[in-house]
C-alpha cells in the first residue's frame, strides 16, 4: 500500500532530488515558496523550499530502498524507530495553502485545540486546529512527519468541529 512519506535531503538538494524522483516516475511532492532575495545590486524572485531539507513522496515502504538511492536524499524520516508517514490530506491542505501564500506563516509545532474543518472560501474541505494570534483565528495545520506547522488566516464562522 503506497503511504506518503517525508523524506530529509542534504541542504540545498531538495530540488534535484525532487526532479530525479520525478524522472524515476514517483510521486513526489516539494512544496515551494515564492519570496524575493535582496543582492547587493539586484532582487530576484525565486522558489524555496517551505520546509529547507525535507520533501514527501508517495510509495510503497518496500521500494524504499529505490527512493533512497536518489541522488541527495539522506533519509526517510523515523520516530522512535517507525517511518513518519504523512495522511494524504495534510499533503492536500499543504497544497491548498500554498495557493494562497499571502497569509501563510510558519508556526511553532504543537498539538493542541480541536480538531475542525472550513465550510466555505478558499480554504474549503481543509481540517486542522484553530489557533488566535494577536486577535486574529488562524487554521494551523500541522505536518507531523517532519515537526512543522503551518497557519493561515479564517474566519471562525466558516468552521465546524470534526470528531476525529
Amino acid at each position: 500500500m503506497k503511504n506518503w512519506y517525508a523524506l530529509y535531503t542534504r541542504p540545498r538538494h531538495e530540488k534535484k532530488a525532487y526532479d530525479l524522483l520525478i524522472e524515476k516516475g514517483e510521486n513526489a511532492y516539494l512544496p515551494l515558496l515564492k519570496t524575493v532575495r535582496v543582492y547587493k545590486n539586484r532582487k530576484k524572485k525565486v522558489e524555496l523550499p517551505l520546509f529547507p531539507s525535507y520533501m514527501f513522496c508517495e510509495f510503497e515502504y518496500k521500494k524504499r530502498f529505490d527512493i533512497l538511492e536518489t541522488h541527495g536524499i539522506i533519509k526517510i524520516v523515523n520516530f522512535n524507530g517507525e517511518p513518519a508517514i504523512v495522511p494524504n490530506w495534510q499533503i492536500e491542505a499543504m497544497q491548498t495553502m500554498l495557493t494562497n501564500p499571502e497569509s501563510l506563516r510558519m508556526e511553532n509545532y504543537f498539538r493542541q485545540g480541536d480538531l475542525v474543518e472550513v465550510l466555505s472560501g478558499p480554504f474549503k474541505g481543509l481540517r486542522g486546529t484553530v489557533v488566535n494570534k494577536k486577535g486574529e483565528a488562524r487554521l494551523v495545520i500541522t505536518i507531523d512527519g517532519i515537526m512543522q506547522t503551518l497557519s493561515v488566516e479564517i474566519d471562525t464562522d466558516n468552521l465546524k468541529a470534526v470528531t476525529a
